[in-house]
């Protein structure tokens, strides 16, 4: 995963006794998922994650909502901070970007990595230019799908996840921490993150990036809050000075999103 914080970003608790949070229906007001319903994604690196790390993975996904919740969201808006506005069909994995700072507008599927692009009004026809415009997207969409849904995909393809022990955060919650590496997947697999999450609500409150696994020091840290409820899963914008602003779950596709070089999301 590519996260370096600069423009453009290219950039997942063990059961001490019963199943955390069990006593606390899931932000989607049903009964809390047993871990079992969690399953991992095809290439999670489980020969080198711990269960305890595994475990406090289920309870995250539990306190955003289920996964179940999280499966059946479909259609996702945002604005990555103040830059540009995405959206993103989970079902097709059809994605919409428009950069209002040089009129681009980028439609990809980030399945087949076809699509088509316009740029300072123009629509990009060249084959060789339309393949690196394609490219670029594709980017965009994991590092911002990644600064919003993570606590969501700490059981990815490629990931594995360690449990480092109890902290607390910047602003002095207690927190477990789990550790992400990844191997082979995104654009930059040799990043690390150092995820906090509380120990009370299982919610993710804090994220350290490193560049390299092997990086003593993160290069920035930011904090997870103001999370709100968006259908059935919660979401958060707040990262510190940054913000996921105007954060949306669409029942309908918009007309022409994903067809159409027009400006439909930044207007």
């Amino acid at each position: 995963m590519e996260k370096s914080f600069t423009f453009l970003f290219l950039l997942p608790f063990f059961l001490f006794a019963c199943q955390p949070a069990s006593s606390e229906k899931a932000a989607n007001g049903e009964e809390p998922e047993t871990a079992e319903a969690n399953p991992a994604a095809k290439g999670f690196n489980a020969a080198e994650s711990d269960e305890r790390a595994i475990s406090i993975a289920d309870s995250v996904m539990q306190a955003m909502g289920g996964r179940k919740a999280w499966d059946n969201i479909r259609l996702l808006q945002w604005d990555f901070f103040g830059r540009r506005t995405l959206l993103w069909d989970k079902f097709t994995g059809d994605v919409r970007i428009e950069i209002p700072a040089d009129s681009s507008v980028y439609i990809v599927n980030i399945n087949t990595l076809s699509g088509m692009a316009r740029e300072g009004g123009r629509v990009v026809e060249n084959p060789d230019t339309l393949r690196a415009r394609i490219q670029r997207a594709n980017s965009i969409w994991i590092n911002d799908s990644y600064w919003l849904a993570m606590p969501f995909k700490l059981k990815d393809s490629g990931v594995a996840l360690k449990y480092l022990g109890k902290d607390t955060t910047q602003a002095g919650a207690p927190a477990y921490v789990l550790q992400l590496t990844f191997q082979e997947v995104g654009d930059t697999p040799e990043n690390k993150y150092h995820v906090y999450v509380d120990a009370a609500t299982y919610l993710v409150r804090q994220w350290a990036y490193f560049a390299k696994a092997s990086d003593q020091e993160p290069a920035f840290v930011t904090p997870w809050d103001d999370y709100q409820q968006y259908g059935k899963i919660l979401l958060s914008g707040n990262r510190g000075k940054r913000e996921l602003a105007n954060i949306k779950v669409l029942e309908k596709v918009p007309e022409g999103a994903f067809v159409s070089l027009g400006v439909l999301l930044s207007e």
